[in-house]
């Protein structure tokens, strides 16, 4: 008679213990808040400050995500300040107010931001301009940790082949490039031209009319 084989190394109980327990005890579990409720709204405003300051100081090109080591930063940030967050806490009821104290304190900022423009400059920083009429200022390439090769795929991505074509190219605080040509492009030409012939035919319709 075969007999049944035996398994190696304990066997989790878990499982059978979840199906026996009641339903009571399970929700309990689920919701139960082991930390007081002012720590849990603190850890996130205080993660959320910190982060704001350190991409603060770090540069724009952190948000710019220029490269494959930036998003690698970026999105290892998750992981690393997300223990700082919920703390030792798997609940749902730790991670509701987990989320609410980040999405408080965001609104809360953004209103200041809103209401407080020298704020805003003070979060934010202003705005850092890499190319003035075709040339490229060096230092402020330095200052942002930018390369010209970055420089010219960011402005080949907006369509120009060199730097001379761009008049006006800014960083902004949010991480995004600003590129003012020195002349229209070939899609504002073409917007140009066909305005121009929708405004020819009015007015031959008119004509007609009358």
């Amino acid at each position: 008679m075969a007999k049944s084989p035996i398994l190696s190394g304990p066997v989790s109980p878990t499982p059978a213990i979840l199906i026996s327990m009641p339903h009571s005890v399970i929700l309990d579990h689920m919701f139960h808040l082991p930390l007081p409720i002012i720590e849990k709204l603190a850890r996130p405003v205080i993660v959320y400050l910190v982060l704001v300051l350190l991409l603060r100081l770090f540069g724009k090109r952190e948000l710019a995500q220029l490269n494959p080591f930036d998003l690698v930063v970026l999105l290892s940030l998750s992981n690393t300040v997300q223990n700082a967050i919920i703390g030792d806490d798997n609940s749902i009821t730790g991670g509701v107010i987990g989320a609410f104290g980040l999405l408080a304190i965001n609104w809360l900022v953004v209103r200041a931001l809103f209401r407080s423009p020298r704020l805003t400059r003070m979060f934010e920083g202003r705005s850092a301009t890499l190319i003035r009429d075709g040339k490229v200022d060096k230092k402020a390439l330095q200052r942002e940790s930018l390369s010209v090769e970055e420089l010219v795929e960011v402005i080949h991505r907006q369509g120009f082949e060199h730097l001379h074509q761009v008049k006006r190219c800014e960083l902004e605080p949010n991480g995004t490039f600003y590129v003012e040509p020195f002349e229209p492009s070939v899609a504002d030409k073409q917007h140009l031209e066909l305005m121009a012939k929708i405004d020819a035919l009015t007015a031959e319709v008119a004509a007609l009319r009358g």
